[in-house]
């Protein structure tokens, strides 16, 4: 099938596709024509990819998972080396999630403390000539 039926079938856009082929997701041949022809099996493999992107991974850690991919959802054996490079991942991901919760914790105070302050636009400004004061 060429990619524009792929895209039909698997709901993802030509441009994602041809950024999964070029990620190493993604195989096509190439027709007499030119044109990227995949195989039944790409489609499963796209809504593997989904569903793997899906759940924070990376191209890089989904290159390394697909091969094991078993199901559209999809399903992954139990072994060392996957469970490490998922565990890595989500290591990563926690670390990100307590950045940002500490990144809107210091935003939301300085809206506090803004809010505290009252309501004067800024920066303040000189009525005579509409000039800003100097700090």
């Amino acid at each position: 099938m060429r990619i524009g039926e792929l895209s039909h079938r698997t709901g993802v856009n030509a441009h994602q596709l041809r950024y999964y082929e070029a990620q190493g997701l993604l195989e096509a041949e190439r027709g007499g024509n030119g044109y990227r022809e995949y195989d039944e099996h790409a489609v499963l493999r796209v809504k593997q990819i989904r569903h793997l992107l899906g759940a924070g991974l990376s191209s890089e850690d989904i290159a390394y998972l697909l091969p094991c991919a078993v199901g559209e959802a999809p399903e992954l054996p139990g072994c060392p080396e996957l469970l490490a490079a998922m565990r890595s991942r989500l290591q990563r991901l926690d670390d990100q999630m307590k950045r940002l919760a500490r990144s809107r914790d210091a935003l939301a105070d300085y809206i506090d403390a803004a809010e505290r302050m009252g309501g004067e636009s800024y920066p303040p400004f000189d009525d005579a000539d509409l000039e800003p004061v100097p700090a």
